[in-house]
Parts: C-alpha cells; structure tokens; sequence
C-alpha cells in the first residue's frame, strides 16, 4: 500500500509546500502528516481544499512518498525535483540550505 502527503504551491511565492501534523503548511517535506490508507489520503484532502486554504496555497493533490526511516520521501524524480528546488543551479533552493547546513555541523 501506498502513502501519500499533500503538497500545494503557496499563494504569495510559489514556494512547494507540504500539510503538516498540525493542519499547516510547511517548506519541508519532513513536517508533512503522512497518510497511509486512501480514505486518510482523501480526508487530509479535503482539509487541504478547505475554504480557508485557498487563501493560503494552490493546487493541492496527494503525492506518493515512501517512509525512509519513519520520513516521507517523494517517490517519484518530479516530487524529488519540486521538495529539493532548481537543478540546474545547486546554490539556490533547498539543496543550498542542505548544503550550507551540513558545511556549518
């Protein structure tokens, strides 16, 4: 069986965004609340699409993750392409952030 997360596209920037535990929004896709039957997936969904949030985010849908470790991973090249930002520049997006935190431990 196949979990799943939300992710959307926040209003004012864009930026990928994950649901998280907290019924919020997060830039990473280790605070996404993981569903792990289809009906939980619909029912984070509906949250995800509730009026509120269309102030917040844009385009939410359920995006397959495998658990790594009790952590959602995106289980497809584009979902780990839009969690890790660019490709073609690695000193912007997440992966900068990565790379500058790793540096710096």
């Amino acid at each position: 069986m196949s979990s799943t997360v939300i992710t959307a596209n926040r209003l004012h920037d864009g930026v990928v965004v994950y649901l998280d535990r907290a019924g919020g929004w997060s830039e990473w896709i280790d605070d996404a609340r993981v569903a792990r039957t289809p009906e939980d997936g619909k029912k984070l969904l509906a949250v995800a699409e509730g009026p509120d949030q269309g102030i917040r985010v844009v385009g939410p849908y359920l995006m397959d993750v495998i658990e790594d470790g009790g952590r959602p991973r995106p289980a497809s090249n584009r979902e780990i392409i839009r969690a890790k930002g660019p490709t073609v520049r690695t000193d912007l997006g997440k992966q900068a952030v990565a790379t500058s935190q790793a540096a710096a431990g």
